[in-house]
């Protein structure tokens, strides 16, 4: 399915188009590069709370306006605080404890969240991305944590960061700030899929889709799991994964799914 961009409007800083069980959340400060200032990062906090509640939502793909995804925190707003008296401490804790419960949020939400990077995605961008689930670029983004080169290392980003690419590869793009292409993003493990550049929303809402047809309440269970079991030792892990795998057997989606298989037909979700 081919869906058209939204236009960008003057006032809304994120945008949200629904498709199907698809909510499109689209990041439009494209003449700031799409920087996570603070009332976009509240905005995406609110349209995160209310997408929690929605059970007609499957997936989420997040994207950005303009040719930039998004260029990180916005430093002139940051660098404003600098007059305050505190020289912007409190302002900086603020906005640093924000920016994390929204990728926290991303994490915890029960729908799978894709990435659908269209351009350059730098700092807190590129953390953005690698908070989502999964993530497809186009062959034109890059990806970089160039805070070392400003003096402010990516200590936020690379949170994340660590969390989807090997220790070294994370290492040299905190150490040297350096962009690399989607190309070797994908090698590394940082987005699942390269395409085309101008293809990458839809390659990303079909993503959506396939996973909008499985189980809501099963996805919902393996999502939570991942990312629970993920940071234990392998044995807690298996005893963990046991128990999660002994009640999603109890789940009427699980009986229907297994018996659906078994006479080869096509499964009924209800979602439970």
């Amino acid at each position: 399915m081919t869906a058209a961009s939204p236009a960008p409007t003057a006032d809304a800083l994120l945008l949200r188009d629904t498709i199907d069980a698809i909510a499109v959340l689209t990041l439009n400060r494209p003449q700031a590069r799409n920087s996570l200032s603070e009332a976009l990062l509240r905005a995406l906090e609110v349209e995160l709370i209310a997408i929690v509640a929605d059970a007609s939502v499957r997936a989420v793909v997040i994207t950005g306006n303009g040719p930039v995804f998004s260029a990180g925190h916005d430093l002139k707003e940051l660098t404003a605080h600098r007059s305050d008296g505190d020289r912007g401490r409190s302002y900086f804790a603020q906005i640093m404890r924000l920016c994390s419960d929204v990728m926290l949020q991303i994490v915890h939400l029960p729908q799978p969240v894709i990435a659908a990077v269209q351009g350059t995605a730098t700092a807190a961008g590129c953390q953005l991305v690698a908070s989502c689930d999964l993530a497809v670029a186009s062959a034109a983004a890059r990806f970089a944590t160039p805070g070392v080169n400003i003096g402010l290392f990516c200590s936020t980003p690379m949170v994340a960061l660590t969390r989807n690419v090997p220790r070294k590869h994370a290492m040299a793009m905190l150490m040297t700030g350096d962009a690399i292409s989607a190309e070797d993003a994908a090698r590394i493990g940082l987005v699942n899929e390269v395409v085309p550049a101008g293809t990458e929303r839809d390659a990303a809402l079909a993503l959506a889709h396939r996973i909008a047809a499985k189980s809501r309440h099963v996805v919902k269970i393996g999502k939570k799991a991942f990312y629970r079991q993920i940071d234990m030792d392998l044995t807690q892990a298996y005893d963990y994964a046991a128990e999660v795998m002994v009640e999603n057997m109890m789940a009427r989606d699980s009986a229907e799914g297994i018996a659906a298989f078994i006479e080869k037909r096509s499964a009924k979700w209800e979602d439970r």
